[in-house]
């Protein structure tokens, strides 16, 4: 399924050093995942730390946004 990826969540990205790539592997790969008000919410170690990754799903994948627990 197609993801995208927007201006917004790009500069997240570049801002928090998480690769894009990170983020492909972390929604298909989860190590956690759960679904709350329509939105999914995955989490992957990354070995440097964990990410989270919360997104919508309909035609493609949108990332709404990205960010290290830091537990």
């Amino acid at each position: 399924m197609e993801i995208e990826f927007t201006y917004h969540i790009k500069s997240r990205l570049k801002k928090r050093k998480i690769k894009e790539s990170e983020i492909i592997e972390t929604i298909n790969n989860p190590d956690k995942e759960y679904k709350l008000e329509g939105k999914f919410y995955v989490q992957k170690n990354l070995g440097r730390g964990k990410i989270e990754v919360v997104y919508k799903k309909d035609k493609y994948i949108k990332v709404i946004t990205v960010y290290w627990i830091w537990k």
